[in-house]
């Protein structure tokens, strides 16, 4: 018979009796595809099981679907409620404010998970930053209850607050609203302080504006404090998001977990990200109570489309991440180390982790997958 490795006989680390993971592999778009093969065929090396889904997304099925995001490929998320997705463009002009945004909310993915980790061979301002960031994805800004400027219902909205508030709001307004609940941010919360135990993080950091927003980030910081509480071996503090911004440039090091509402979080994932070299070295993963969608952070740079050019190691992290979801730990912890090797020596690595961007020596996407599945046969 044949093995998943190709091979007649079973790779080094795979179990005779194990079942494959059933795992939905969302393509994308520009380079997605490229970045999606990258990390599929990585995966794979790492010896654990995967029946692969393969489902098409973004502005290359627009055509064909009329829609990037087909009934098929939320079927089968449904169905399988573990899918790795390469980058996605959002297209102008279909009523998607987001892809991203728009899977998160059919699947309720309401965690954003965006681990923040240096690696030595990474260009960056600061060492040894090990950082996670946990966003809530579900409320604040980002809700879309929005009203136009001019509209009949944003006069509505204008004329109902500055009854009920006391304060006029310009009528040349565009309005949105920021609501923030018990329930969600309860829940967000609570998967912070669940994930740090799990990984033995020592402080939670709950950031806000609540000498501001006292009634939406005013009950954000109430209930983080109330469901501190019950993690009594865990610190807690908060830190207003303002300040946060700065410590994070001063004194990185101080900090361990943050847990944040939707637009601080999409912020401040950036800033971390920032701290560790940018957006390629990324991973990201959006989990709810019946599914998760893992994705590298950074967008679809459909410029270098089909130039075997852009970096595969935010959506291999991010496959990294897959796997301590589904309990493959050790595979993950042997992933990981791959990819630290290989960018620690600074050979297989494409042009944007060389000192150099210009550097005749950088190699391709493909390539530096390549290299990392032979770390992990070695």
């Amino acid at each position: 018979m044949k093995y998943k490795n190709g091979k007649n006989r079973p790779c080094k680390y795979m179990r005779k009796d194990e079942m494959a993971h059933r795992i939905t592999l969302i393509r994308g778009d520009g380079t997605g595809p490229e970045l999606a093969e990258a990390t599929k065929r990585v995966l794979d090396a790492t010896g654990v099981q995967f029946d692969w889904d393969i489902q098409e997304a973004g502005v290359d099925v627009m055509a064909k679907e009329g829609t990037p995001l087909p009934d098929q490929l939320l079927e089968s998320i449904r169905k399988n409620k573990i899918a790795i997705k390469a980058p996605i463009t959002t297209p102008v002009g279909t009523g998607f404010r987001s892809v991203n945004v728009a899977l998160r909310k059919e699947f309720d993915l309401y965690a954003c998970l965006r681990p923040c980790k240096s690696y030595p061979g990474v260009r960056s301002r600061y060492q040894n930053i090990n950082l996670v960031i946990v966003r809530e994805n579900t409320e604040d800004l980002y809700a879309g209850i929005e009203f136009q400027k001019g509209t009949k219902d944003a006069k509505e909205v204008i004329d109902l607050c500055a009854r009920l508030s006391k304060k006029p709001i310009r009528p040349d307004s565009g309005v949105s609203i920021k609501p923030i609940s018990v329930t969600g941010t309860e829940r967000i919360v609570r998967f912070a302080f669940e994930y740090a135990r799990k990984y033995k993080r020592k402080k939670v950091t709950a950031v806000h504006k609540a000498n501001i927003m006292k009634f939406s980030d005013g009950l954000f910081l109430e209930v983080a404090r109330h469901v501190a509480q019950g993690y009594p071996e865990i610190e807690f503090d908060d830190r207003i998001v303002d300040n946060m911004c700065m410590q994070l440039v001063q004194h990185p090091e101080y900090y361990d977990l943050l847990v944040l509402p939707n637009l601080y979080g999409d912020i401040i994932s950036d800033v971390c990200a920032g701290l560790i070299g940018g957006l390629g070295v990324a991973p990201g993963a959006n989990i709810g109570e019946y599914g998760a969608i893992f994705e590298a952070t950074h967008g679809s740079a459909p410029k270098y489309k089909g130039l075997n050019k852009v970096n595969p190691t935010a959506m291999i992290l991010s496959g990294m991440l897959m796997l301590r979801y589904l309990g493959e730990e050790k595979a993950a912890d042997r992933l990981e180390k791959a990819v630290a090797e290989v960018i620690r020596e600074g050979k297989d690595v494409t042009y944007d982790m060389k000192a150099d961007r210009n550097d005749k020596t950088a190699v391709g996407t493909r390539e530096m997958a390549e290299a990392i599945i032979k770390k992990l046969r070695s």
